[in-house]
């Protein structure tokens, strides 16, 4: 078993999905009279939890795979087992150190200035959440929340969207913009924010991807630097998968500019291998969390301390006052392997997508989409014979087969509003083997569809 990875030979003979019956379930109930201790588990484990996907499977390729580390399901049970409160110095300054420490050290590896701070939290939507807030409060008055505007990209994760409503925002408040050719924020974005400005509305935030989810796609960073600070905006930087790439030295350059942000959105239980969930958000500047989220209700009193100095009460930096030490696993997982193994871990996540492209060109039928970056790919099989919608319902088959088959997961995204597969690869005991494998596959699906399901280029042409 990979110190990293979680998988084992058994685990890479199974399914890498397996559906329950929702009946069958819940029928279990809940019962009057207790249970033998023994039973329960047994059931857990042969009835419920075998019913998944298995999103820490070498060859699980959609979405961003979860595959946690052995070491943070550790770290995870001792910080059960101890049931730490991770608000106040009072409660938990040995698990407080570490926090603080931790951030350190990742604002660094972003570079990010040591005026930084930052704090864990569940996972990217709430970090997300949590800077936002910051930037409505430091470039809006009360009184002109309702001309303040925001500004997405047509790929930026739909938690932002989600977060900016949350904080007040409607829906004609936020600009989701056009991206260039490489997916990426800027075509028309500058003049997006003057034309805003003509109107009497008040510009306030972007929203930067460091690794957008469909495509691994990094916007132009230090150009957004430069247009926020010529109409004070808050720059704020989706790092949720991609920031990680900052652990590993032969791509770190590839986030170029992101250490100049406000703020920053940071997922540790994607691409730091860590258990569900385990996010981070940071700050430019660390006194602005506690400006925005620090009350002092008469309860708390005699548990304050000051945020300034190194007793931290972190229920002062966010929104969750009850919050458990999640920074002890991923510290745990550090100490054990060290920072250059993480990434190298995360430097093989990049190979893999470049074997499954190099396995792609080998057929002139697969259309490159995206390129491989960040460990995601996208293609779509073609056909000079098929219209596009009947392309789309053929590439739609070829994932609905490959996921019935079982031997790997590939899912369908929308690009260019057209479907296409999409791989995301970033297990550290995922092989080169497995990508080329999984792409012969997908080609002998296609073809089978091809040779069987003319009803598809007829039903749409």
């Amino acid at each position: 078993m990979s110190p990293i990875g979680p998988s084992s030979r058994e685990q890479r003979t199974v399914d890498v999905i397996d559906h329950a019956s929702a009946e069958s379930l819940r029928a279990i109930g809940v019962p009057a009279q207790a249970r033998p201790l023994e039973e329960v588990v047994d059931q857990m484990l042969e009835e419920i939890y075998p019913w998944r996907a298995r999103m820490d499977h070498p060859r699980f390729l959609a979405f961003i795979p979860g595959p946690s580390s052995p070491l943070s399901a550790l770290g995870d049970y001792l910080t059960a087992v101890h049931n730490v409160h991770a608000g106040s110095w009072l409660q938990s300054s040995g698990a407080s150190v570490i926090e603080a420490a931790l951030i350190q050290w990742l604002a660094a590896q972003v570079g990010l200035p040591p005026s930084a701070g930052g704090l864990f939290v569940s996972g990217g939507s709430m970090a997300n959440l949590t800077a936002l807030a910051m930037a409505r409060d430091f470039k809006l008055e009360p009184a002109q929340r309702l001309q303040g505007v925001a500004y997405v990209s047509e790929q930026t994760h739909s938690s932002v969207a989600k977060g900016l409503k949350i904080l007040g925002l409607l829906p004609h408040q936020i600009r989701r913009m056009p991206t260039d050719a490489a997916f990426r924020i800027m075509t028309a974005l500058a003049a997006a924010v003057e034309q805003d400005i003509s109107d009497g509305l008040r510009p306030f935030a972007v929203v930067a991807s460091a690794g957008t989810t469909n495509t691994g796609s990094i916007d132009p960073l230090r150009r957004i630097r430069a247009l926020c600070d010529a109409h004070d905006m808050w720059m704020h930087v989706d790092g949720a998968y991609g920031a990680s790439a900052a652990l590993s030295p032969s791509h770190r350059g590839l986030l170029d500019g992101i250490g100049e942000a406000d703020s920053l959105s940071w997922d540790a239980h994607k691409w730091l291998f860590q258990t569900y969930g385990c996010g981070m958000v940071f700050v430019r500047q660390r006194k602005h969390l506690s400006q925005v989220f620090h009350t002092r209700p008469e309860y708390l009193l005699d548990a304050h301390a000051d945020t300034d100095a190194d007793q931290i009460n972190f229920w002062d930096l966010g929104v969750e006052l009850t919050r458990p030490a999640r920074a002890m696993k991923l510290w745990l997982t550090l100490q054990v392997l060290g920072s250059d193994a993480m990434g190298e871990a995360i430097a093989h996540g990049c190979r893999l997508a470049t074997w499954a492209q190099d396995e792609l060109e080998k057929d002139p039928r697969w259309d490159i989409v995206s390129p491989a970056q960040l460990g995601i790919v996208t293609f779509r099989m073609t056909d000079a014979a098929m219209s596009p919608e009947a392309l789309d319902a053929l590439n739609s088959e070829i994932s609905s087969r490959v996921l019935q088959e079982g031997f790997a997961t590939v899912l369908t995204t929308r690009l260019r509003n057209r479907t296409v597969l999409r791989i995301c690869a970033i297990h550290p005991d995922a092989t080169e083997s497995d990508m080329r494998k999984t792409i012969r596959m997908l080609t002998s699906y296609a073809d089978a569809v091809l040779a069987s399901g003319v009803h598809i280029s007829k039903s749409f042409s």
